[in-house]
């Protein structure tokens, strides 16, 4: 934990995204929430544009995208909800999406991903959950930087999650190549790579106003799950530490993401890993809350930049 004032706010566990951005007025401003059609994506979408932004709903699946639109625009009377394709383990559908994009950015949700998912590699040989949660969105983030530079004092958030206690970067062996694959693991490398895009981020970025946060979201029911049976999450849940899961519903797992997005007291701060709407606190061992040191430290943090780079370069 770096040596600064840990970030508190008057939010909690059970606030929800609308509470979080009750009294923001973000007219005026553009958001990209990936994975908006779907969990807790639609609910930092839905709390975005009933404050006013023109909120793009980054999908793999337009029709679902289609008609969380519909719903977004019918619930908050803000039209300005937007459709666009992106398949964030095809780095040629991430390409297209930066291109196509024009003018000012001023909030990235980078909110899709995949969680414990079977043995998959990418076209490129590459592990998907890495490809997807992180490469994809790292892709998009670094091909849109020109977009938030342009719209001065613009934020980057990151979901994350507690599983990323599950380990650190190996970088001697990121994509399973050599050692044996291990879904959370796998999972838990992703996030942890999320957390660490957010320091380095920030700190490169930091002459362009841009600053870029992460968050855990808490437990909530989506499809998140589709890969993860019931037995596996007591099992998952268990070898982290924890003795069980308080599950958070849309709204209020959308809250600690909104709040990254939106909240005046984050302005100008990143670099962090937030929870439960606030600064988390160092890991305990045995625990599942807090951060671990390995996701703040600013050298695998240019690590993973650099390797990540080098990886899209290939």
């Amino acid at each position: 934990m770096t040596e600064t004032t840990r970030i508190t706010t008057p939010f909690s566990a059970t606030s929800t995204a609308a509470e979080v951005v009750d009294g923001i007025d973000l007219t005026g401003h553009r958001a990209v929430v990936t994975g908006g059609a779907s969990g807790i994506g639609v609910e930092t979408a839905r709390a975005l544009a009933g404050a006013g932004a023109e909120v793009t709903l980054a999908v793999r699946d337009l029709d679902a995208g289609e008609r969380t639109a519909n719903d977004i625009i019918a619930t908050t009377g803000n039209k300005r909800v937007l459709v666009a394709p992106l398949d964030l383990a095809d780095q040629a559908s991430v390409a297209s999406f930066t291109a196509a994009w024009d003018g000012p950015l001023h909030l990235l949700v980078n909110n899709a991903g995949v969680m414990a998912s079977p043995e998959t590699r990418t076209p490129e040989g590459w592990e998907l959950q890495f490809a997807t949660n992180h490469l994809g969105h790292f892709a998009l983030a670094t091909g849109l930087h020109r977009a938030l530079a342009a719209a001065g004092g613009a934020r980057v958030v990151s979901v994350s999650s507690s599983a990323h206690l599950r380990s650190p970067i190996v970088f001697e062996d990121i994509h399973f190549e050599e050692r044996a694959y291990e879904p959370w693991s796998a999972y838990g490398q992703s996030k942890t790579a999320n957390v660490l895009f957010g320091v380095e981020a920030t700190k490169r970025w930091e002459s362009d106003g841009i600053t870029v946060n992460a968050l855990m979201p808490g437990g909530i029911r989506t499809n998140l799950q589709r890969h993860v049976s019931q037995e596996d999450l007591d099992r998952a849940v268990a070898a982290a530490g924890g003795s069980g899961i308080t599950w958070k519903t849309p709204e209020q797992g959308a809250a600690t993401s909104v709040l990254v997005a939106t909240s005046p007291l984050l302005e100008g701060v990143g670099g962090r890993y937030f929870e439960d709407c606030n600064e988390a606190g160092p890991n305990l061992p045995g625990t599942r809350n807090g951060v671990a040191a390995y996701a703040l430290d600013p050298e695998a943090a240019a690590r993973l930049w650099k390797v990540s780079a080098e990886t899209l370069a290939r």
